[in-house]
């Protein structure tokens, strides 16, 4: 992480502009543990029969007059934020807000008090009380990654969805574009949406700028701190694949199958997709984005149906493709006598609807003569 020096004409003055990182996720459901009476619950009258499996209604998360919760189900229509910070996993899209408050009393200062000339003045232990004006205040955002040696500047965008470019320099700069600075009254906030798509395992640093000029009724400065948030990303899936020459007893009679000199070339690609997160995750999508001069037929389940795949974590699920040529010889092999095929495309959801997708290197497989 590069250290960008700013001048500050005193370090130890607190700041009149402070900053909170908020981690954005999806919430999820309360989960309520019904419980069966106690033993020693008084006997119903006998107008009034219960059933001995009835749950004490203290132990419903969610209860009204109404029929909204009648039954003691695990789920409760209750949503609850993620009490931390949580795992961040590859594939993901790591998103957070940045909040820049202008405190309404900065620390270290106190109003005046009355003196007995019937001015203000200020009293014993108190600094000396001026108004100050917080302008031009501006957030900006770095991300560094375990692989690269440089940070990557972050676009920034505002709950409306307009895009803030993330940029340094000092140019004037319209409303809809342009990290541009805005002045705040005591009380209010600057705020702002970071996304990033996580590509890879290890420790990431987000970096948090913020800028802005403080004035009194006789003088000014520009004023700037930084704030690092470091976070460790995981692995989401572990992909295993395996590439053979399909036999000509599979291809149901194609003459030359997998070896050179036939029709077309045909391989069987088998992936295994291992979840290794702490997530359930439903795939939506596992195909191939293929070279050119290749096609591929999918021997899975279909996109299009309803049930798909649910991997807990742990579990595996099976993937199976023919990969053949769309003409004879229509592929360049390369020097070594290794065909390219391409990737591996892989998309899900998590329990609450979040989205994820990584894809793998290329894909290929050696020729043997």
């Amino acid at each position: 992480m590069s250290h960008q020096r700013y001048p500050s004409i005193d370090p130890k003055e607190p700041h009149s502009v402070s900053l909170k990182v908020l981690r954005l996720s999806r919430p999820s459901l309360v989960v309520q543990h019904p419980l069966p009476p106690p033993l020693s619950a008084r006997p119903p009258s006998a107008d009034q029969q219960v059933h001995e499996d009835t749950p004490i209604p203290a132990s419903l998360a969610y209860t009204t007059d109404s029929d909204t919760n009648p039954d003691p189900f695990l789920l409760a229509p209750i949503l609850q934020l993620p009490p931390s910070f949580g795992s961040a996993y590859v594939g993901e899209t790591f998103s957070c807000t940045l909040c820049a408050n202008h405190d309404a009393t900065p620390p270290g200062e106190t109003p005046p008090t009355p003196s007995s000339a019937g001015g203000l003045a200020p009293s014993a232990g108190q600094q000396a009380y001026k108004k100050k004006f917080t302008r031009d205040v501006r957030i900006e955002a770095e991300m560094k990654t375990p692989s690269s040696g440089t940070v990557l500047k972050l676009p920034l965008h505002s709950a409306d969805g307009i895009e803030h470019p993330n940029n340094n320099d000092n140019e004037t700069t319209t409303e809809k574009g342009g990290n541009k600075g805005i002045d705040l009254e005591p009380g209010q906030t600057l705020q702002r949406i970071v996304n990033f798509d996580l590509k890879e395992e290890g420790n990431h640093v987000l970096a948090v700028t913020v800028s802005y000029y403080e004035a009194t009724e006789t003088s000014g400065r520009s004023r700037t701190f930084r704030k690092l948030y470091q976070f460790i990303c995981k692995g989401s899936l572990i992909v295993r694949t395996k590439v053979g020459a399909l036999s000509s007893a599979a291809s149901m009679g194609v003459k030359g199958v997998g070896e050179k000199g036939g029709d077309r070339r045909r391989w069987v690609m088998e992936a295994q997709l291992e979840n290794c997160s702490e997530d359930v995750m439903q795939l939506s999508r596992v195909g191939l984005d293929l070279e050119g001069g290749l096609r591929y037929r999918d021997c899975n389940w279909e996109v299009s149906r309803s049930a798909k795949p649910v991997l807990r974590p742990g579990e595996v699920e099976q993937c199976c493709f023919v990969v053949e040529e769309e003409g004879e010889n229509t592929i360049v092999e390369g020097e070594d006598g290794r065909v390219v095929f391409g990737v591996l495309g892989i998309g899900w959801r998590s329990e609450m609807g979040n989205k994820g997708y990584l894809s793998t290197g290329k894909l290929g497989t050696r020729i043997v003569r």
